[in-house]
This record gives structure tokens, C-alpha cells and sequence, in this order.
């Protein structure tokens, strides 16, 4: 079969882009240029702006293609899988080695955190690409029929989702080698985390845990309610 041929408009915004990451890794995000890039990919600095107004939008177009590449990837590791760890091992351990080549990148980007800013993982702008990445989490639960109390169940995505992100941030400032210490990190607290989602589901442990499920899910609703405002 035939490639499909890529627009000559599509293919030079993908090198821009492609050459955008290679600066980031080298120069680092803030201290690399608009000028650097355009140098970089060989094309003209009006034609860099034409595609991405500035480095922000290299940014978002990166997180959109990450998350464009890894779907078909995550997609066959939820209909593969046959148990929450294999789903949560799959989903996490994915996203890892896909981000591993652009690891200084997303360090650099971990400066920016705070939701006000529009490259952060918790702003307005990059709701969209959040919001599908938790539906891989949403997949993840539903799939897997967890027996959860009904005050907790629905926000479990959201801080499987949370657990993630600290997964990530613990990576990219991980000096051991091969980054070790995240795997083993990984292993350890996924098990921990499991172990704690089973024992909340047991029938006889649920009167037990009852006084602190209620408030649990009131604090919850209240912290998801008020991110949404």
C-alpha cells in the first residue's frame, strides 16, 4: 500500500518541531531561541514563527503529539491486560520509556507547575490533552471492576492520574543510574497502592474504614470541585 504523502506545510512544521526538541535537549528550554531553532530545522525565523508563535506553542504541540504517538500504544496495553497492576505497570512504564529521549525537556518543564501557567499540566490550556490521558485511567478502573465505595470509586482515575505525576517528577530528578531508583520506587509504591485499593474493597473491612471513607470522598469532592471552578 501506498504511504500517504505529507503536505509540504505538515512536513516542515514537523521538522520545526523535531528540531525544537534537539535544542531544548541541549540548550535547555529557557535559554534556548526561536533563531537557534529555525538554524536548527533550516528554515527562515519568520517561517519557525509562522508555525509556533513561540516556544509555549512548541511545547503544546509536543505534549499533543506525545500523547498522539503513545494512544495506539496504551490503547493495546488496556485491552491486553488482565489486572489493575498490568494496566497501571503499562500505562506508567509506557509513558516513561517514551518520554526518556526528551527526559532534560521535561525536567525543564517541571519548573512550570503552577496551574496559572499555560504549560502546566494542571492549567486551562493543557486541560484537553489531560483530560484524554485520564480517560487511559478511566479505561484502566472501569476495566478492571474494582468494588470501591461509591464515595471514592469515581476519583480514583483523577489521583491514579496524580500518582503518575509524582512518578514523573521523582524520574526526571533521578541521578542513579538508568534512573533505578524511580523503578524501584514504581514497583514498590504500585504494590503498596493496590494493596490498599484491595483491602477497601473487601466487604468486611468496609464497616471499619466507613468513618474515614465518608470524609475521604467529602474531602475529595470538595478539592475536584474547586479545581473545576
Amino acid at each position: 500500500m501506498a504511504r500517504r504523502a505529507i503536505p509540504k506545510s505538515e512536513e516542515t512544521r514537523r521538522r520545526i518541531l523535531a528540531a525544537a526538541l534537539k535544542v531544548f535537549g541541549e540548550r535547555g528550554f529557557e535559554a534556548a531561541t526561536m533563531r537557534e531553532i529555525a538554524a536548527e530545522a533550516g528554515v527562515a525565523v519568520g517561517a519557525a514563527y509562522y508555525y509556533f508563535d513561540a516556544k509555549d506553542a512548541l511545547v503544546m504541540a509536543f505534549y499533543e503529539q506525545a500523547q498522539e504517538e503513545m494512544a495506539p500504544a496504551l490503547d493495546a496495553i488496556l485491552k491486553r491486560s488482565k489486572t489493575l497492576e498490568q494496566r497501571l505497570h503499562g500505562i506508567i512504564g509506557q509513558k516513561l520509556e517514551y518520554f526518556a529521549p526528551n527526559r532534560t525537556l521535561v525536567s525543564a518543564l517541571t519548573g512550570h507547575i503552577d496551574p496559572a501557567h499555560p504549560l502546566s499540566p494542571f492549567s486551562r490550556a493543557t486541560a484537553p490533552i489531560r483530560d484524554r490521558d485520564l480517560g487511559f485511567f478511566e479505561r484502566a478502573v472501569a476495566e478492571s471492576q474494582l468494588r470501591l465505595p461509591a464515595t471514592i470509586l469515581p476519583f480514583l482515575p483523577r489521583l491514579l492520574w496524580l500518582y503518575q505525576m509524582g512518578l514523573v517528577l521523582f524520574w526526571v530528578y533521578d541521578r542513579s543510574p538508568k534512573q533505578e531508583r524511580t523503578e524501584m520506587l514504581f514497583e514498590k509504591t504500585l504494590k503498596m497502592m493496590l494493596a490498599a485499593i484491595k483491602l477497601a474493597g473487601l466487604a468486611p473491612i468496609k464497616p471499619l474504614l466507613k468513618p474515614l471513607l465518608k470524609p475521604a470522598g467529602e474531602l475529595l469532592r470538595a478539592i475536584y470541585d474547586e479545581a473545576a471552578c
